[in-house]
């Protein structure tokens, strides 16, 4: 159980021990991190809802990630992600970390919305649901009743798969309850955002003026090879040019795949594939990157380029990707001093506020990193609603 702390959540403290608990220069640096934002348009748009299903919530979580014995790694997996979340009790698991979630954002002074997922079930082509290959699944229904709940906290993100037989239906019913936010993940979905079958969802999409945000790049949930490739960035094209705005979740920043602008097929980069979009005019106040996960000690390759290209700031917004801020593994201050993102000093301070509040933690990283071997930073409107993305 401590080797698992070690690399789940091994917080020792409380978020509303953190006002009266951080020393003087941790005060500071997380004062300097607020002092050009303004906390009426401080969003984060990649918060996921996730559950068990304990307490009718009707949430879902593969019957794998719960077998030690069958699935040890899924297992071992799961019980960091319990960990990193402070799930006590797995009878009352969907609660918990709705209010440990809750309490991280509640003790940000200033801490805007976040915009909490829906994540739907993967889907066949005919619209039949696979459950096999469902790793977990937070209803819409859900994700409505907790931002009902918590309504200064959060914001209700949907999720709907484009091969449902009800697809359309469902994206009227939440855009008359004012929802905005589309959220997918191909890889674990089973959606291929190239596929025509999926144009009368974008021209839905388009008419009731909804964003899509959609994961891009590699997916470590997933094992096959064959649903790595649809999160390939490139399949982005059809619904930009169907004129549906875009966010590219975590800028593609993991993995490769095949460059299909080449005959070749070369396998590529998701990044390169995700900056080739950006650099086409016609995408213009179209596509948009979330810099979510970009932090992580997997994903670091890209984040210089992120840092650097200012023709690129105005198409980010932020995003936590919670709970993975809270997961000691995958976090690593010590990797981004050593690379130069913060300085030895600055890695002792962001520690001190991990250890109260992950969610605190992943928002002032972000603002005190800066380029190696020089001080681009990401600016402040990178942290606040884009009015270019209209969400």
């Amino acid at each position: 159980m401590c080797l698992l702390h070690l690399i789940g959540g091994a917080s020792s403290s409380r978020p509303d021990q953190l006002k009266d608990g951080l020393s003087t220069p941790t005060a500071d640096l997380v004062k300097r991190a607020f002092e050009d934002i303004d906390p009426e348009r401080l969003v984060d748009y990649h918060t996921h809802l996730v559950g068990v299903g304990a307490g009718g919530t009707g949430n879902l979580l593969n019957p794998s990630m719960r077998s030690p014995g069958r699935h040890p790694i899924k297992y071992l997996k799961f019980s960091v992600y319990r960990s990193g979340c402070g799930i006590k009790d797995m009878g009352n698991a969907d609660r918990e970390f709705v209010l440990r979630l809750a309490d991280q954002v509640r003790h940000i002074e200033h801490h805007g919305k976040y915009r909490l997922l829906a994540f739907d079930k993967n889907y066949n082509p005919d619209g039949t649901v696979n459950l096999d290959k469902t790793e977990f699944y937070t209803s819409n229904e859900y994700v409505f009743k907790i931002t009902s709940e918590f309504p200064d906290l959060f914001v209700p993100t949907m999720s709907v798969h484009p091969y449902r037989l009800d697809a359309l239906e469902e994206l009227e019913k939440w855009a008359l309850r004012g929802v905005k936010l589309i959220k997918w993940l191909p890889n674990a979905m089973g959606i291929n955002p190239a596929d025509p079958k999926c144009d009368p969802f974008y021209q839905k999409m388009k008419e009731l003026e909804l964003v899509l945000l959609s994961h891009t790049g590699e997916e470590k949930a997933v094992e096959a090879e064959e649903d790595q490739l649809l999160g390939n960035p490139l399949h982005l094209r059809r619904p930009l040019d169907h004129g549906v705005k875009v966010i590219a979740a975590h800028c593609a920043g993991l993995g490769e795949n095949p460059d299909l602008d080449r005959s070749d097929m070369r396998r590529t980069p998701n990044f390169e594939l995700f900056m080739r979009l950006v650099s086409e005019k016609k995408y213009d106040g179209l596509l948009f990157g979330d810099i979510s996960a970009t932090t992580q000690q997997n994903r670091l390759g890209c984040l210089t380029s992120i840092l650097k290209d200012d023709r690129l700031h105005s198409r980010l917004v932020n995003g936590s990707d919670y709970p993975l801020p809270a997961i000691n593994v995958v976090i690593s201050t010590r990797k981004l001093a050593r690379a130069g993102y913060v300085t030895r000093d600055e890695r002792g301070l962001l520690n001190e506020i991990y250890d109260y509040n992950p969610l605190l933690f992943d928002f002032v990283l972000k603002r005190t990193m800066r380029a190696p071997g020089g001080e681009q930073r990401l600016p402040a409107s990178v942290f606040m609603a884009n009015a270019d993305l209209g969400v």
